[in-house]
């Protein structure tokens, strides 16, 4: 049985998604159990679809889900421009006769899995775009959906109450459903996915495939929780979680423990904000020891650090090679020279000279590693490949592109 899907829709007009922080509600979403994120750009002007583009771009990079995004579709560029905000899939609306006509070159040139349709009747369905696209958003007939099964099928549906929407869920063509009624911070998705599943629908929900019953645990009954942000794994803290509060964390998806010192469940966040959201929970050989790697939400510890582990006890001086940390290091370095000058820095002179000189050292640069590429020492390359990621860094920091940015990117690929 396939896994059927939570969307929330998201209408954005003049940069707004109604009177809501948008980013702040592509966060909630992410956070609290949506699958994805359905959004409709229903500017009026290329104007205003550009300031819609800019509110997509930042929702895209907070929401750690993929975002679907359609509407003032009307050339080719505006695919591009959709999925390079950061959007997962473009979704063409079939009721646009140009939408159907370009559907062959933006597949060809994004790919047919960054494509997707918006059907509202079955003639607009053709055997080929299968091969074009990757899903359908049908809101047609919310009882029959003639192709299902060909492509994934989302139904965008006006259900309004949680048996509506596992109504609608239940047709065997609905790979998901896409609803205006839970597109609001008092959603409980993660409940009406709970709903759902004990129906004998199949959801994305957290089930742990050790039981309680086979955890060893010490003499209060309770187990350790080693906590790790699951980007940078970073250790953020170390906490202990009984049963309940087991449980509770695979029902809802936020860390939840056992306060020892107050004798009381406790959800991580639920005073500061600085909620943990779970991304996976593994257990050690002997099944004494929980490692949470999660989505952290501001500090995790009490003092507003964001780790409890900011005191060094014997530091001995080491160079430091995970890749990441050396890429955010550097990149830090050169953001830094941007904001806080140093006379005589190299960096400083490409900044001051502006962007034509950064492009030409970075094109410089590709050549150098081009040639260094036919030598075949891979000495050369490695050095002509540094000297090219750290041009590449100055550029990324004049034109605000982060790490994180071209990681979530590559991630998307």
């Amino acid at each position: 049985m396939k896994k059927k899907h939570l969307i929330p829709v998201m209408p954005v007009r003049n940069g707004k998604v109604g009177g809501q922080d948008g980013v702040k509600l592509a966060g909630f979403y992410s956070d609290n159990g949506a699958d994805a994120i359905l959004v409709f750009d229903l500017a009026q002007t290329d104007q205003e679809h550009e300031q819609n583009l800019g509110l997509l771009k930042e929702m895209a990079r907070r929401a750690e889900i993929p975002v679907y995004a359609g509407g003032h579709i009307r050339r080719v560029e505006d695919v591009k421009k959709i999925l390079y905000a950061g959007c997962e899939k473009a979704v063409l609306n079939y009721g646009r006769p140009g939408n159907v006509e370009m559907t062959g070159e933006v597949s060809k040139r994004f790919g047919r899995e960054k494509i997707a349709f918006s059907i509202s009747e079955a003639s607009q369905y053709t055997a080929r775009l299968p091969e074009l696209g990757s899903m359908v958003f049908w809101s047609g007939d919310q009882q029959i959906c003639p192709f299902g099964g060909e492509l994934p099928v989302i139904s965008v549906s006006t259900a309004a109450s949680d048996e509506a929407v596992i109504e609608v869920l239940s047709n065997k063509w609905a790979d998901g459903i896409a609803a205006a009624y839970f597109s609001s911070e008092a959603a409980d998705l993660m409940s009406l996915k709970q709903k759902a599943a004990k129906r004998g629908l199949k959801m994305d929900v957290l089930e742990s495939s050790v039981g309680w019953s086979e955890l060893k645990l010490n003499s209060d009954g309770l187990i350790p929780v080693v906590v790790q942000d699951y980007r940078t794994e970073e250790v953020l803290m170390v906490a202990y979680m009984n049963e309940e509060a087991f449980d509770e964390t695979l029902k809802t998806g936020r860390m939840t423990y056992w306060s020892r010192s107050r004798q009381e469940l406790w959800v991580k966040g639920m005073t500061s904000g600085h909620f943990q959201y779970v991304k996976s929970l593994s257990v050690d050989c002997d099944n004494d020891t929980i490692l949470a790697k999660v989505s952290q939400i501001g500090a995790a510890c009490h003092t507003g650090n964001r780790t409890c582990f900011y005191r060094d006890m014997v530091k001995k001086e080491c160079r430091v090679s995970n890749p990441l940390e050396v890429f955010e290091r550097v990149y830090g370095v050169i953001r830094d020279r941007k904001e806080h000058p140093k006379e005589g820095s190299y960096t400083n002179y490409l900044f001051d000279k502006g962007i034509d000189k950064i492009l030409k050292k970075v094109g410089e640069e590709c050549t150098e590693l081009v040639i260094a590429a036919k030598n075949p020492d891979p000495e050369e390359i490695k050095y002509e490949m540094s000297d090219l990621l750290y041009h590449a860094m100055v550029l990324m920091v004049e034109r605000g592109v982060t790490w994180e940015d071209i990681t979530q990117e590559l991630a998307n690929r």
